[in-house]
């Protein structure tokens, strides 16, 4: 991106109406492009490898196949790639892991629209970005010290363990994740056993201590 141009975003979320408004938002500000939209992670793949965005704003809460696994395959095949997690999922535990997997910034939706730009400005040329709120919520957190139990699971494996706690079954995961029905089922076990959990109503409860879900 030269110094005079635009900077060029993709937005990826799954309700219509979320994207609509941000694009018009954004279409405020004379160095902001929208140039791609997706409402699902094959079209963001996709999407993003033709477009090639300077920026990628992205929501973990996907269907099928989640955000994390979606930052996951695109760093894969641009390391360099910048990342805005866009979420209603303000977590520490949650923002720690996509800060740490490669998302250069992190934005909760209950910001002002504007924040969502200010991060694009900043991420844009090179820096990390945390909302306000997202940033306090991690500073206690660290200062806590209280070990984020989802470090022990892999990225695949925590992209199962969304998937379990979402509700689907083996079958629905297996053809979301592309993945076979008897290594969804070797995924689940070695989550249930890493997070300590003996059934799928524990991992629930693992994830609404999280926060991942209500």
């Amino acid at each position: 991106m030269t110094s005079n141009a635009k900077i060029r975003v993709m937005l990826v979320d799954d309700h219509a109406i979320v994207r609509s408004g941000f694009r018009r938002l954004l279409e405020r500000y004379p160095d902001i492009e929208v140039i791609a939209e997706a409402d699902d992670a094959e079209q963001a793949y996709r999407d993003f490898l033709a477009c090639a965005p300077d920026v990628l704003v992205l929501d973990l809460s996907m269907p099928r196949t989640g955000g994390m696994e979606i930052m996951r395959r695109v760093l894969a095949r641009k390391p360099e790639a910048r990342i805005i997690v866009f979420s209603m999922h303000e977590d520490a535990a949650l923002v720690e892991r996509a800060m740490r997997h490669g998302a250069r910034g992190y934005v909760s939706k209950s910001n002002a629209p504007e924040t969502l730009a200010q991060a694009i400005l900043e991420v844009a040329t090179g820096k990390q970005f945390l909302s306000p709120d997202i940033a306090h919520t991690l500073a206690l957190y660290k200062l806590d010290g209280e070990q984020n139990p989802l470090d022990r699971l892999t990225p695949r494996e925590f992209e199962i363990f969304q998937q379990i706690v979402s509700g689907r079954n083996a079958a629905e995961i297996a053809k979301a994740l592309n993945l076979s029905g008897k290594t969804v089922a070797n995924y689940h076990t070695s989550v249930k056993q890493k997070l300590g959990a003996a059934s799928d109503v524990e991992l629930v409860r693992v994830a609404m201590r999280l926060n991942l879900i209500k």
